[in-house]
């Protein structure tokens, strides 16, 4: 099952996605869920899967207008160097323990929709990753019971400003420009997904391939993930992780190869979907 999160006559709402149609859900739920956060907190997902597949309230993909598929996640979890041969391009050591840093909710941006480049920077990299979408939140979630509080996974581009990112040994500034962190465009439920750590994972600009690996080459897997994550904080319905980057990434090239305005750049997981957006320089 897909669900996404989508603006219908000005309004935000959430549906299913069946076969070209984004099916709105508002209909079913009214006011009881009023989105994709709310509707995991209450299991409403649960038997959601022929009311999408016969729902009249629809619309053609092609015209939607989406939203980043959690729009209002409570927290979002970033892994920092977490494929081997990203580490090296990176000239990182292994680490112990996963590497964590935090996005601001204000940063996501949509699938279709413009990503910024900021005024201050011409250092704009791209960062294709799989993010995990908690469905049941926790403290102290075992490895060994993680997967039970996964609702699905999307794609997720960490659009990175790197001068900004190396300012000090905190990544969080150049990860927190506004509309870097692509998030969609839609989840796909872990029913779906028998093994997220054998999904194919790339990245495309301007139709050029740049990033191409597969996810069993996590370091720290999602289990172990989530187990870490919880251990510090708890873990909420809606909140995401995203599992890091491979190697590829425009900062490690030789010469470096950064994104301008116009460039479009594409995220696409197997199992998933592909996560489309333009660049566009970050407006007055």
């Amino acid at each position: 099952m897909k669900l996404a999160s989508f603006m219908k006559d000005g309004q935000a709402t959430y549906g299913g996605v069946w076969n070209d149609r984004l099916v709105d859900l508002s209909p079913k739920f009214g006011r009881r869920f009023p989105d994709l956060k709310s509707l995991f907190a209450g299991d409403g997902q649960v038997g959601l899967a022929p009311f999408i597949a016969t729902g009249k309230d629809w619309m053609p993909l092609q015209v939607a207008e989406f939203l980043p598929v959690i729009p209002n996640p409570k927290k979002i979890f970033c892994i920092g160097v977490n494929y081997a041969d990203h580490q090296a391009e990176m000239g990182r050591g292994k680490t112990e323990y996963p590497t964590i840093f935090l996005r601001f909710a204000d940063t996501l941006v949509a699938h279709g929709q413009p990503a910024w480049m900021p005024k201050v920077s011409a250092s704009v990299d791209y960062e294709c990753e799989l993010a995990v979408i908690i469905g049941k939140g926790g403290r102290y979630i075992a490895a060994a019971s993680a997967m039970d509080h996964v609702a699905g996974y999307t794609c997720f581009n960490d659009i990175s400003v790197r001068d900004w990112q190396r300012h000090t040994t905190q990544f969080i500034p150049g990860k927190n420009f506004p509309r870097t962190g692509a998030l969609g465009p839609w989840i796909v439920t872990k029913d779906e997904i028998p093994d997220p750590h054998r999904l194919r994972i790339m990245t495309r600009l301007n139709g050029q391939v740049l990033q191409d690996a597969n996810t069993d080459q996590l370091i720290f897997r999602i289990p172990a993930l989530i187990e870490y994550i919880s251990s510090f904080t708890s873990l909420s319905p809606g909140d995401v992780i995203a599992t890091g980057t491979p190697s590829g990434v425009g900062f490690a090239r030789k010469p470096p190869l950064f994104m301008k305005p116009g460039d479009v750049v594409e995220v696409e997981i197997e199992g998933i979907g592909v996560l489309k957006n333009q660049l566009e320089l970050e407006p007055s």
